[in-house]
């Protein structure tokens, strides 16, 4: 099936293939037309037919049976080069959320009440200083899409309709498909939503474009690399508000109790999960695992017991295809740490907290057969080592959190999310200290590429970050 065969409108610029030419006149009139139909219809809705709309929409994206669904992971996942299995589980993960009761919880969690954005409102606190607020959301809302994973932008786009904004997503060009079609989803639930929203692809370096576009912008929401965010900000007014979500890093933090002999399975299934998610792609994929000594099973045991786990996964759910480049980076980094492992064969594992750079460490590599679909690498070195990805993770053995912390100093201000397992009584005090040294995510391991939909992104809100309040005195 294909998007003609749904017989689908050319609604957005997107719709209208690379043989379009945008200028920038053509650009500022979309943006007033988008703002004028908000004006005339979104702005008027209440904040429960809109929870309503969208908890409508996710319950026919979580269909199997759904044209949009199908179309989304036949030509999603050969635009991404992901597999149909691993996009339709990434998928799932959020539109599992799209439900009336977490949008709900979303807005009481950043607003305070429910209503605040249809109507003046004071909580308990405020009414006893004689205080009621109303909040609104921006004319018009612009999104910078990156291009790895699309449950960034879906999630964008969401908190967008729910502070009634017209919207401009400006997709990226290798994963616009999914974004395409979930505006399409929309605008079949309700036509006068779809004409709130506007979708573009153009290339690289197009200013005049993006100038046209930022000028017309209240608000700027982009995610992708430091450069982009950088680039982006310098050409905003003052007056926009902006927010830019750059390039970070995730790991995973494994106790010594976890891994007992009934517990590892378990374990060992979730930090797979985390690996497979997206293929790895994400900014909240783990590049390490660092595995505390001491447990019934060795972070090195961890290590081989991992790749056999991604090893199982790879003939449910294969890796997709990589460019060359792509695949001439993990077989040279493979080859770099088999020489490695070769130089340390026989050598016994020094502790990791030496101070002594040149000591030998142990390494040790697992890796799928005659291809590049998994790497493992076991390599006793501190310190945080940044993965090539694709599938590819490192182990690394550590005494406690406390010396790992200290040892990962350098990438502090770059952390996401750290997975964490751990038993109960120690989960809580761990995730303190993470959080503490600056950590804005922490969750169970096995869920990192899986946030809520209510989680504050690099530690701000989710829809306190668009919004301006009117105070009413009374």
């Amino acid at each position: 099936m294909s998007l003609e065969s749904l017989r689908l409108p050319n609604l957005f610029f997107a719709d209208l293939g690379p043989e379009l030419e945008l200028t920038p006149n053509t650009v500022r009139e979309a943006c007033h037309s988008i703002r004028r139909n908000r004006e005339h219809w979104l702005r008027h809705q209440s904040s429960r037919q809109l929870i309503d709309l969208l908890a409508y929409v996710g319950e026919q994206w979580l269909s199997p049976d759904n044209p949009i669904r199908q179309v989304a992971l036949k030509e999603g996942s050969a635009e991404m080069q992901l597999n149909p299995s691993v996009l339709a589980c990434g998928l799932d993960g959020f539109f599992e959320q799209l439900t009336s009761e977490t949008l709900e919880t979303l807005i009481i969690q950043d607003l305070g009440d429910a209503r605040r954005l249809d109507e003046f409102v004071g909580g308990r606190h405020e009414m006893r200083s004689g205080r009621m607020a109303l909040v609104h959301g921006p004319e018009l809302l612009v999104h910078w899409a990156a291009g790895n994973v699309p449950n960034a932008i879906l999630a964008q786009m969401t908190l967008g309709i729910l502070t009634k904004s017209a919207q401009f997503i400006k997709c990226a060009s290798n994963a616009n498909w999914v974004p395409r079609l979930f505006a399409h989803s929309l605008a079949l639930a309700e036509p006068k939503l779809g004409s709130c929203l506007e979708l573009a692809v153009w290339p690289r370096n197009s200013c005049a474009l993006e100038e046209a576009l930022l000028d017309e912008a209240d608000c700027v929401v982009a995610t992708g690399s430091d450069e982009m965010i950088q680039a982006i900000r310098s050409k905003i007014d003052s007056n926009t508000r902006f927010l830019g979500y750059g390039h970070k890093l995730s790991f995973g933090f494994i106790t010594r109790e976890v891994l007992s002999s009934y517990g590892t399975a378990r374990i060992v299934r979730d930090a797979a999960t985390d690996v497979v998610a997206w293929d790895q792609l994400g900014c909240l994929s783990p590049h390490v695992y660092y595995v505390e000594n001491g447990g019934a099973m060795e972070p090195e045991g961890f290590a081989a017991a991992l790749a056999e786990e991604l090893s199982k996964r790879e003939t449910v759910d294969p890796r997709g295809p990589l460019s060359s480049k792509e695949a001439v980076e993990i077989s040279s980094r493979r080859r770099v740490y088999e020489m490695r492992a070769a130089a340390s064969d026989g050598m016994e594992t020094v502790r990791v907290d030496t101070l002594f750079r040149d000591d030998p460490r142990k390494v040790r590599v697992w890796k799928s057969d005659d291809t590049t679909a998994w790497t493992v690498v076991f390599d006793s070195e501190p310190g945080f080592k940044t993965s090539c990805l694709n599938r590819f993770i490192y182990v690394k053995p550590v005494e406690h959190l406390k010396s790992l912390l200290a040892q990962i100093e350098p990438v502090r201000h770059q952390i996401s999310t750290v997975g964490l397992a751990a038993v109960d009584e120690r989960f809580t005090e761990l995730a303190l200290a993470l959080a503490q040294w600056g950590v804005p995510r922490v969750c169970p391991i096995g869920r990192m590429q899986s946030p809520s939909l209510a989680w504050r992104h690099d530690g701000q809100p989710a829809l306190a970050g668009l919004v301006r309040w009117t105070d009413l005195e009374t």
